[in-house]
């Protein structure tokens, strides 16, 4: 999928609806706090975020897509929000010298092919008791993508697998959890997918 061509159709009521509930978990998941400073990795045109700038003293999105990160900027100047600030960069290339309390990701992390890579960068922009959030996919067949043309990434992830590379990169408290069941049409059929909470702390 070309993010930049579909960044200004994005925002459509399930989407909305979905960002509305994923964020309501990161935040009763998560110490959130007004004096943290959050960085939301893949954020899209930021319908977590917009959900949970109230909660931290200041939030960075960071996203690959141009035009994913046009449309953010065009919220942020809307609303007139002061504490959010826009990335349009691959940390996966480049690294970003900037730590942060709280990094958070949803539904971004399955689109990464070097996730060993990254969740290493996610280690090093962490500040000491730092806290990782990601929200994505569980493990499946490959349904959820398999209309997508050139998608290369990973179809969900298990509890176990996403562990082991969190451990090997020096995160420790990981805990998991499924809290979303939701239903995406592909060729005419449902198809049934849920969604997992996982956290893990730099100490």
């Amino acid at each position: 999928m070309d993010f930049d061509d579909v960044a200004r159709e994005w925002d459509n009521e399930k989407r909305i609806e979905r960002a509305k509930i994923i964020a309501n978990k990161i935040k009763t998941t998560i110490t959130v706090g007004k004096d943290k400073s959050a960085m939301e990795f893949g954020c899209g045109t930021g319908l977590v975020s917009f959900n949970l700038h109230t909660e931290f003293k200041n939030i960075t999105l960071i996203d690959t897509s141009k035009e994913m990160i046009n449309v953010v900027n065009n919220k942020i100047e809307a609303l007139n929000l002061s504490n959010i600030n826009t990335y349009c960069e691959d940390l996966v290339q480049n690294k970003l010298n900037e730590k942060f309390d709280i990094i958070y990701s949803s539904m971004a992390l399955h689109h990464i092919v070097d996730i060993d890579r990254l969740c290493k960068e996610f280690y090093n922009m962490l500040n000491l008791n730092g806290t990782l959030c990601i929200v994505d996919l569980n493990k499946d067949d490959g349904s959820f993508h398999k209309n997508e043309i050139g998608f290369n990434g990973h179809n969900g992830f298990s509890k176990t697998w996403l562990k082991s590379i969190l451990e090997v990169n020096g995160f420790s408290n990981i805990t998991f959890q499924t809290f979303y069941e939701g239903a995406k049409q592909i060729d005419n059929n449902e198809l049934r997918y849920s969604l997992f909470i996982m956290t893990a702390d730099k100490i």
